[in-house]
């Protein structure tokens, strides 16, 4: 495969791929698209079968803060591409977006498919040709990107490179970290990767895992403190899994839980089972004769507590403080938790790690490696679900496109010369 060196290969067919080829098609260079996958977009499409919340709609200053201590790393490509101009880009395509009741921003039909089709066909319409089930292993001797594809390996060059291979979640959608022991030979600066936006183990009892597997609690709060004393909180809903919890609320505090467990081997959550409810109503209620009803209706009829709600107090909880409403009280406010591992890597929505900013350039091109870019999931941030993932993916997949295209011009002004 021949491929001139006043044109671009990108890496990756995700949206930071695919943003990063559509500023080099604009630009005027040729493109060449490289992904593992029978098709482009996978993960994305993944994520559309939610509803694809694809920015959020909060203060711009809010939003920002998202992105915990990689904040200033991020934010100059924020700044050039945040979630206004994310949703007058999908405007540009004919999908019109709206603000949910959260705040977060969804596409008007709810869907992946329409954006990704238009996108698509906009890129081939640019020129942008795509090569799938061409999987990346790195250079030859002479520094020509190598693939391996069912035909073989093939090789090829180009004037600039924009690596957007994605984390390592998801593998089986084709962000399986591959690229990790690639760019460690050549000498880059990578943080390990580990898992984001993820469950986590309990260690429930049979009894509990077999009665309650697969069911929403609703609507709770946790508070968390981890090991340096900061103290979060959030309310919402999570799921009860087969060997724990996960979903939104767990998501969103999962990276100070997952770092004190890395730091102390367990984390301890608390749940407030009754958000809407004080602990003065809760003691008075609870406090009322029993009479002849048992336990489990007595919190039933007095607090509404039943169900998978009333399982966790039984799973945690000595019997005898059932017959204490002060005590009783004190805990469905604020029922420990212990966590005890996050789930797998390869079962995270995204991955925390990667290639570190100190290694790359305002225009996110390797120090070391010249001509080679990188963009999305593959650099060293992370973010909570909410539509902050998929705009950093945007943004930087953007920056990594527009300097490509600079250092291409760079090429053609001294070949000219």
């Amino acid at each position: 495969m021949t491929q001139s060196t006043g044109s671009a290969a990108v890496i990756g067919g995700g949206p930071a791929g695919l943003m990063a080829a559509e500023m080099i098609a604009q630009a005027g260079f040729p493109v060449h698209l490289y992904d593992a996958m029978p098709s482009v977009g996978r993960k994305f499409m993944l994520a559309g079968k939610g509803g694809l919340n694809l920015t959020h709609s909060e203060p711009y200053a809010d939003f920002l803060t998202r992105y915990g201590p990689t904040r200033d790393d991020l934010t100059p490509f924020l700044d050039a591409f945040g979630p206004a101009d994310l949703r007058d880009w999908a405007a540009g395509l004919g999908i019109e977006t709206f603000v949910g009741t959260s705040g977060r921003v969804f596409p008007s039909e709810m869907k992946a498919a329409p954006l990704l089709r238009g996108w698509l066909r906009r890129l081939r319409q640019a020129g942008v040709i795509f090569h799938t089930r061409h999987r990346w292993l790195g250079w030859n001797a002479d520094n020509r990107l190598l693939f391996t594809t069912r035909s073989g390996t093939v090789e090829t060059s180009a004037g600039a490179t924009v690596l957007a291979l994605g984390g390592a979640s998801w593998p089986k959608l084709g962000s399986d970290g591959g690229w990790v022991s690639i760019l460690t030979e050549k000498g880059i600066p990578i943080t390990r990767l580990r898992p984001a936006n993820c469950g986590f183990d309990v260690g429930w009892s049979e009894h509990f895992r077999s009665r309650f597997e697969g069911l929403p609690v609703k609507p709770a709060a946790i508070t968390f403190t981890d090991a340096s004393g900061q103290e979060y909180g959030q309310q919402g809903e999570f799921i009860v899994t087969a060997t724990g919890v996960e979903g939104s609320l767990i998501y969103a505090l999962s990276a100070p839980i997952r770092d004190t467990i890395e730091r102390g081997g367990a984390a301890t959550i608390h749940l407030d089972l009754a958000p809407d409810w004080s602990e003065a109503r809760l003691t008075e209620r609870l406090g009322q004769p029993k009479g002849k009803r048992s336990t489990a209706a007595h919190l039933k009829r007095t607090v509404n507590l039943d169900g998978v709600k009333s399982g966790l107090l039984w799973e945690f909880l000595e019997r005898e403080s059932f017959a204490d409403p002060v005590g009783l009280a004190r805990s469905i406010k604020r029922l420990p938790l212990p966590l005890i591992a996050p789930r797998p890597l390869a079962e995270a929505i995204s991955t925390a790690g990667g290639i570190a900013f100190s290694g790359l350039n305002e225009q996110l091109m390797l120090r070391d490696l010249p001509g080679l870019f990188c963009a999305g999931e593959m650099l060293d941030w992370e973010a909570p679900t909410g539509g902050y993932l998929l705009t950093a993916c945007f943004a930087t997949g953007r920056a990594a496109g527009l300097g490509a295209a600079e250092w291409l011009q760079n090429i053609l002004d001294k070949a000219t010369k």
